[in-house]
């Protein structure tokens, strides 16, 4: 027999644990499971087969899509830089929006009115700030931190420990990496994600090589590789890039915010 706080069936069709606690409003649809210790503020929908593990917190006026995972614990392989012991609470703030598929690990946080596309992957203890967007299918890995107003669009890769400040725009494709040595490393090294600085752009296809600061409001080309540090409001492109430009004072984020 389940034990007394096991999802389980409800008239509406949706596996709702007695553990779980969801304000009286809250839209649930068929084929939805949540589990013991998750909290759903008021408003939020859930859409069909959800699923909510324990230890996920779920703002007011949230919609979790269909399909979509919250609160999944990360399966490591021996050694993996990404163990930090416990996972902890998933916490989804008000008016956040996680679409169909995606996946959203226990520990990580994402910030009010934030959008986390189709298909899209949060990891652990990753943070996504207000009104932020992660595009379809994109991936922001473990201890990274992403800030408030950034883009990022579709396949994007947001690699461990990357700094994302507010308002930047990362284009489809944009790869970014953290490891020099490709994995052969004493363990417990650390690694070293991008620093990306307030409103600087980067095109679609780039790649960031691990450690490097792009400068705030800089512009890096499209398919640009970055092999250095970026001052701010260069324009860079090229294999490796190189400075072609300045970022002129009609292209701030200040004539366009």
């Amino acid at each position: 027999m389940p034990a007394d706080d096991s999802p389980r069936l409800r008239e509406d069709g949706a596996f709702v644990s007695s553990g779980a606690q969801l304000a009286a409003d809250v839209l649930v649809a068929p084929g939805a499971v949540i589990h013991a210790g998750v909290r759903v503020g008021a408003g939020s929908e859930i859409g069909a087969a959800a699923v909510l593990h324990a230890g996920t917190e779920v703002g007011a006026g949230c919609v979790i899509e269909d399909g979509a995972v919250l609160g999944k614990h990360p399966r490591l392989r021996p050694g993996s830089s990404a163990a930090r012991g416990e996972s902890g609470v998933l916490t989804v703030a008000d008016g956040a929006s996680i679409c169909a598929g995606a996946v959203l690990y226990a520990s990580a946080r994402v910030g009010p009115g934030a959008i986390v596309g189709d298909q899209a992957q949060v990891r652990e203890r990753a943070v996504i700030g207000a009104r932020t967007v992660v595009g379809r299918g994109s991936s922001v890995d473990f201890d990274a931190i992403v800030g408030e107003r950034v883009v990022i669009q579709t396949g994007v890769y947001v690699t461990a420990g990357t700094v994302v400040e507010d308002d930047v725009f990362l284009g489809p494709g944009v790869s970014t990496t953290n490891d020099d040595t490709m994995g052969r490393h004493p363990r417990g090294q650390a690694l070293a994600g991008p620093v990306l600085r307030r409103a600087c752009r980067i095109g679609g296809g780039a790649v960031l090589t691990p450690g490097v600061e792009i400068g705030a409001e800089a512009f890096v080309a499209a398919g640009a590789v970055v092999t250095r540090d970026v001052p701010a409001r260069a324009v860079v492109m090229g294999v490796p890039a190189r400075v072609v430009r300045q970022v002129g004072d009609p292209d701030l984020l200040e004539r366009w915010g």
